[in-house]
């Protein structure tokens, strides 16, 4: 064998110091890729995490059914919800129940008025029926004030009589007598916003 093909041949193999350091090389990319890999499912599991804490959204199905059903905005329905119980079933010191904070007394004019026959307080637990419940009254709200979501909200919130007092289909969030209601109003609305911005795909609102 010529000495240059030696040389070749030499050259074409690596020393044991150039294997391990490729080694350690190949080794340190797969460790960087593991590493990055981490970090970017750990972000996205995190911001889910931030986002759930933050802005949660449960019983989408029942929300879209009912808002296609009374013509609502579900961002809105899902607004109601948050300002109402943060998504948890609970009952208020005033007795208001479930997931939308339904009182017995509305309860029963909403069973009035939409001709049911077989309310029983217990129902108000079931989300199903408190989101029916309450989306029927937030449409029967935003028709008693002409589409004014101001006027339908704070009466949700403090009562139709009050808003009859305060300006009723001409309410503006300035006229609002309470200020819990015209900071429940602001957080409702604030809140739609950004389940349409956050939930769109969830909600069924599309791009």
């Amino acid at each position: 064998m010529s000495p240059a093909r030696s040389a070749v041949r030499g050259a074409r193999r690596p020393t044991r110091a150039q294997a391990r350091r490729r080694r350690w090389t190949w080794l340190a990319i797969a460790v960087l890729l593991g590493v990055g890999l981490a970090i970017g499912i750990s972000r996205i599991d995190v911001q889910r995490a931030i986002r759930e804490l933050t802005l949660p959204l449960q019983h989408e199905d029942i929300i879209r059914q009912q808002a296609d059903e009374k013509q609502l905005d579900p961002a809105m329905i899902a607004a109601v919800i948050y300002a109402e119980s943060r998504f948890r079933d609970q009952e208020s010191h005033a007795g208001a129940l479930g997931l939308m904070q339904i009182t017995p007394e509305t309860a029963d004019v909403i069973e009035r008025l939409s001709g049911g026959k077989t309310f029983v307080t217990s129902d108000l637990s079931d989300p199903e029926i408190n989101i029916s419940y309450g989306s029927y009254y937030l449409r029967y709200l935003l028709n008693r004030y002409a589409g004014n979501e101001i006027a339908a909200l704070a009466a949700y919130n403090a009562g139709t009589g009050n808003v009859d007092r305060w300006g009723g289909t001409n309410l503006q969030e300035a006229d609002i007598g309470f200020p819990e209601t015209r900071a429940y109003v602001d957080e409702v609305l604030d809140k739609q916003h950004a389940y349409r911005d956050q939930y769109a795909s969830d909600l069924g609102l599309g791009d």
